[in-house]
């Protein structure tokens, strides 16, 4: 995922507005979800990357919370540990094959993810296999994304689609597809130029 990570490190002016407007949208959609049903609940987040959105997400947690993070990436789970602290579990795993029991996470982030992937359908049955409760999936918005892109003269040999998105998603398109899948969704807030969504996984 070095994409999403070099656009916390390199982004700029602009860049870092779009970031914070992000992740405040992710905490509106965190505060949707009952305090009751994280106190003391298992937190992970699949894909942290170098740990910059891991480190976000932690200050916006409860304290009495189990929050870990994973990434498939050698070099990604190196440089989490270091940014993140010794205290804090970062393991490798792929998004395919989460060791972790069945129904043991009460709350999974994904983002920046799910437009990297190869097969996503396999990535949100094994969302649904080890969470208990509560997604929140955050992906580029299209065709957004790629005309920012090209306003900015990036990747115009691809007309602006960043290297590594292999799956593109609109808004409407991306909740027929977590619908589709047997998501419920709770909350959608859409933060130039992403999409993230809250949803709750069906019984």
């Amino acid at each position: 995922m070095k994409e999403f990570t070099g656009k916390y490190t390199d982004s700029g002016k602009i860049g870092n507005m779009l970031l914070d407007n992000y992740f405040r949208s992710l905490e509106i959609l965190l505060n949707k979800i009952p305090k009751q049903e994280l106190k003391n609940r298992k937190i992970l987040e699949v894909g942290c990357g170098s740990g910059y959105s891991t480190e976000r997400i932690k200050e916006m947690l409860p304290k009495n919370v189990e929050f870990t993070a994973s990434d498939i990436e050698d070099e990604n789970v190196k440089n989490a540990k270091k940014k993140l602290g010794k205290s804090f579990v970062v393991t490798k795993e792929s998004v395919y094959d989460l060791q972790r029991k069945d129904k043991s996470i009460d709350l999974i982030f994904l983002l920046e993810v799910l437009e990297h992937l190869e097969y996503p359908d396999k990535a949100l049955k094994e969302l649904k296999r080890v969470g208990r409760n509560y997604v929140i999936i955050g992906v580029p918005r299209e065709p957004i994304w790629r005309i920012l892109n090209m306003a900015r003269l990036k990747y115009l040999k691809d007309f602006g689609n960043t290297p590594g998105h292999i799956q593109h998603w609109g808004r409407r398109s991306l909740l027929k597809f977590l619908k589709s899948k047997g998501f419920e969704i709770v909350g959608v807030e859409n933060p130039l130029p992403w999409t993230i969504v809250l949803v709750k996984i069906s019984k």
